[in-house]
């Protein structure tokens, strides 16, 4: 945790008070706060702040706002990934999120097994998307969305965002090209389940606009896979 994410409701005063009890007892284990010390404090989907422990106590940390603090700028990318495992899906989106993703959109596809989407995970995106903030020091969540039909995502929402302007990339790890790197411009990354997308889905991706590019001849695991595209892409 780098900043304390606060919802805009708690910063209505002149001091603001720091009471979600995860939040309490990671700064209590791992900055051991006394009165007088400095804080870095967000405002979900607002300014980041640099601010001052006035008080504490068991159930609460009071702070004072000093200065506000440039907020890191989001990558223009939309991340397009297959429903991973659930227990796969709390890490990816940490990951995602803390690397500054601007939009994701989580797919259906052939290898992705229809439990997947019945899994309580799902109903705690919310809860990795702040924990991917407060380890950024970010304070504006990406744009989420669900799609679980495959076909009619591809032909009648991804076909539509794609632009010369704004490519699509699918990781396939028998594509003849490499993914491109070091880029300055917009993008979509699509990657796939476990076992990838199968041949259909491929010629579907291709026929819609997207390029099928490698990462190199080592087939990577998804969660491998996302944080070495964007590193690759946005170095």
């Amino acid at each position: 945790m780098n900043i304390v994410l606060l919802e805009p409701e708690q910063t209505q005063s002149e001091l603001w008070n720091i009471e979600n009890p995860r939040q309490l007892q990671h700064l209590r284990q791992h900055l051991q706060l006394q009165v007088g010390d400095s804080l870095k404090v967000g405002i979900r989907h607002g300014l980041r702040y640099l601010t001052e422990v006035v008080a504490l106590n068991e159930t609460r940390i009071v702070v004072r706002p000093i200065e506000t603090e440039a907020v890191p700028a989001k990558h223009p990318v939309h991340l397009i990934l297959a429903l991973p495992r659930p227990k796969v899906l709390r890490r990816m989106m940490m990951d995602a999120v803390t690397l500054g993703v601007e939009r994701i959109s989580l797919i259906h596809s052939y290898r992705v097994d229809k439990s997947y989407w019945q899994t309580p995970f799902l109903q705690q995106l919310d809860d990795y998307v702040t924990l991917g903030l407060e380890q950024a020091g970010d304070t504006i969540a990406p744009e989420i969305q669900l799609y679980k039909r495959f076909k009619p995502f591809v032909e009648d929402v991804l076909a539509t965002l794609i632009t010369e302007q704004q490519p699509a990339y699918v990781a396939h790890p028998y594509a003849e090209h490499v993914m491109p790197h070091a880029i300055q411009h917009q993008c979509i990354v699509v990657v796939g389940p476990e076992g990838g997308f199968i041949p259909y889905e491929i010629e579907l991706l291709k026929k819609n606009g997207c390029q099928a590019v490698s990462l190199g001849n080592r087939i990577l695991r998804t969660e491998t896979a996302v944080p070495s595209i964007l590193g690759r892409l946005f170095i």
